[in-house]
Order: C-alpha cells, then sequence, then structure tokens
C-alpha cells in the first residue's frame, strides 16, 4: 500500500481528530443534514476533549461541499490538529460507521482499509501511429506522455494488382518497426512509474503485436482490454471495468504473497531468517527498532484495538506508560495498537497491507515481516 496520502498527518504533533463521515443527500434537505451532521461531529469532539479551535474548523469543512463527491454514495475523511484541517480526503464509499475520534494519534487505519491496496496500473491506448500512457491508481488517475510515430500510409489498389501486396507489405513492416517502438516505450514508462500491471487498448491485433514484444517479465504483467481505442471519444465504461478488474486481481495477488512471507518468516528478498514478528510487545519493540518492512492489518483482529502507549514522535511506542519516561516522553499518552504502529511503519518507510481474509491474517490482526537489520530510519 502506498503511504503517500498520509504524509501530511504522519510526523505532525497531536492530539487528532479524524472524522470519518458520509456525504449529504442530494435532496431538498440535504443542506439541513448537512449542517446537522457538522454540529453534532463538532460537539462530539468537544465532549471528547478538543479544543474549540479544532472544533471549528471540523465544523466549518464539513459544511463545504468537498470536491468530486458523488453524492450519497460518497464519504469522506478529515484529520484536524491545532485548529486546522491537515488532510481532507474522500473515501470510496460512505464509511461503514461513521464517527468522530479525538486522541494522540489519527486514527487512520479505517482509512487505509476502505481505499484498500490501491495498486497502480499503466494504461497503454494504441493505435498504429503511437500510444498515450497513464497512471490509474494510487488516489488518482494521470496521464504520463505519449509516443507517437507516423505509419505509412496504406494506398487503395484494384484487387489483384502486385503494387498493393507491395504497399500492404510496406505498411505492415512499418507497423512492425512502431510496434516495436511502442513495446519499448512501454518497458520504459513501466520501470519509470512504478506500476505493477499495464492493461493495452487498442485494436485487437496492435494489441496482440506490442503485447508479444514486449519483454517476458513484463509480458506476464501486462493484460488487454478488448474495449475502447486510442482515438477521442473511445473511452468506454467497460474499459473502466476491465482496469478495475486487473487492479483487482494485482491487490489480491500482492495480499496473497506478503500474507505467505509473513507465515513462513520470510524476510525481504525472500531470505530465510526470523523475520516475522506477532504480537503487541514483539512488534513495539520492532517498531521502535526501526525494523518493520511491512506491517500487517487486519480490521477485525482483538488486538488493533488494544491500548499502548505513544509519544510525540512516531517511534516512541511502549506497552506500559513509564516505559515511555524512561526515554525521556514527559507525556506519555494512550493510543490505540493497529494506529501507533501505523503511523510508526509509515514515519520509517514501511509498507502497510490491509488482510481482510481471516484465514491469512495474523492471529490478533496485526503481525510484521521485518527487515534483516536495524535501520535508523529515512532522513
Amino acid at each position: 500500500m502506498r503511504l503517500s496520502l498520509l504524509k501530511p498527518v504522519i510526523n505532525r504533533p497531536g492530539p487528532w481528530a479524524s472524522v470519518y463521515a458520509a456525504a449529504p443527500p442530494s435532496t431538498e434537505d440535504g443542506a439541513k443534514q448537512q449542517e446537522l451532521t457538522a454540529s453534532a461531529t463538532m460537539a462530539q469532539l468537544f465532549a471528547l476533549g478538543a479544543d474549540e479551535a479544532t472544533c471549528g474548523a471540523v465544523h466549518e469543512a464539513l459544511l463545504m461541499p468537498q470536491e468530486g463527491s458523488r453524492g450519497a454514495h460518497a464519504g469522506r475523511v478529515l484529520f484536524a490538529a491545532h485548529g486546522e484541517i491537515v488532510l481532507d480526503t474522500p473515501l470510496p464509499g460512505p464509511p461503514a460507521t461513521p464517527f468522530a475520534a479525538w486522541g494522540p494519534v489519527p486514527r487512520v487505519t479505517p482509512l487505509l482499509a476502505a481505499i484498500g491496496d490501491d495498486p497502480v496500473c499503466l494504461v497503454v491506448r494504441l493505435d498504429r501511429a503511437g500510444a498515450d500512457f497513464a497512471l490509474v491508481g494510487e488516489r488518482g488517475t494521470g496521464s504520463t506522455g505519449r509516443h507517437s510515430r507516423t505509419a505509412s500510409p496504406l494506398p487503395r489498389t484494384a484487387e489483384g494488382d502486385p503494387s498493393g501486396r507491395h504497399f500492404r507489405t510496406k505498411a505492415e513492416n512499418t507497423w512492425e518497426h512502431n510496434a516495436g517502438e511502442i513495446a519499448d516505450a512501454v518497458r520504459e514508462a513501466f520501470e519509470k512509474s512504478g506500476a505493477e500491471a499495464v492493461v493495452l487498448v487498442g485494436e485487437a491485433r496492435e494489441r496482440h503485436l506490442v503485447h508479444e514484444k514486449l519483454p517476458e517479465p513484463l509480458r506476464a504483467l501486462t493484460y488487454e482490454s478488448s474495449h475502447g481505442g486510442r482515438a477521442p471519444g473511445a473511452e468506454s465504461a467497460l474499459v473502466d471495468r476491465d482496469i478495475a478488474q486487473v487492479r483487482a486481481v494485482q491487490e489480491r495477488e500482492h495480499i496473497a504473497r506478503v500474507a505467505d512471507r509473513f507465515r513462513t518468516g520470510a524476510g525481504p528478498g525472500n531470505e530465510r531468517a526470523p523475520h516475522a514478528a506477532a504480537g503487541i510487545p514483539a512488534l513495539i519493540e520492532a517498531a521502535r527498532e526501526h525494523r518493520i518492512d511491512t506491517l500487517l492489518v487486519s480490521p477485525h483482529g482483538s488486538d488493533i484495538a488494544r491500548q499502548v502507549w505513544v509519544g510525540s514522535d512516531a517511534d516512541q511506542l511502549a506497552v506500559r506508560g513509564t516505559e515511555l519516561s524512561y526515554l525521556g516522553e514527559e507525556h506519555p499518552a494512550v493510543a490505540r495498537a493497529d494506529d501507533a504502529l501505523v503511523r510508526s511503519a509509515a514515519a520509517t518507510g514501511a509498507d502497510v497491507v490491509v488482510v481482510r481474509d481471516p484465514d491469512r491474517a495474523p492471529t490478533g490482526g496485526l503481525g510484521a515481516i521485518l527487515r534483516g537489520t536495524v535501520d535508523a530510519g529515512p532522513e
């Protein structure tokens, strides 16, 4: 899971207001319901101990429509501290249970569970003249460039005219060359983008030829959509469906690989060693030493809501508050184990994977694949 979305809140001091809200319905009384929700949320935060400035900032933000919301089918999450909205981001749907929380660390785990692994897919819309590239994933879609070559025209000739066969052969040779160049451009764009899969969109013959010219490792990660094309207006909802299916496959396979590595104790690179940790004490020790490579979180595990002690820094975690006092933290506070560990993992450049399948999830809902050596963390 790409944690760049959490950067604004990870290393910023709290306490934090975390609000998960459904977008107001697009009905006549929608504005009234929005106002009631904003007021009730502000009152709830104030009752939990939030300062007046932060309560006011949340109230004002909830009264404003969020860009890109989809009426009753959308949700949003806000994180606020010290009178400022630090992050206001859409959810793919309304939260299962809207809530507001106030605590020393932001309640980020429900957000990660909602957005999922969010794999990045390189979408290539191609024809005989070239290709357009776009990335889908990591909370959005964006163009990454264009590769164009002008193919030789195929003139009209009388049926059976030998010159017609010559021109067709020349055009096919040109397309063979263009397909090779497009394949090279796809490989380069894939390597630069960090994408996890490729979807080719265009005419069947052109898709197949580019697919065949890709290097073998990339061919295995490349899929074809039989809908849509490169021309303006050729976009189709069926293309979006195909892309969504490819990304869902990538997400399932990634989670399965991580869960298998955790279960077998394999470390980064799949080397065998005691590279897995489970249980709150072991996970906290690994987080303090910056040894978590990948944190596994199950939304329904029994350990995720256990109380742990945290300090102002992301690597200040402890089972008991006295441990942090010994480490120089004057004001240790209680937080949920899942959020404290996610904050620490994100701050040290680790990955986080949400495992929904209870058969694959760690016992208690929390586990980690560890780095081989102690890491001082990113500079």
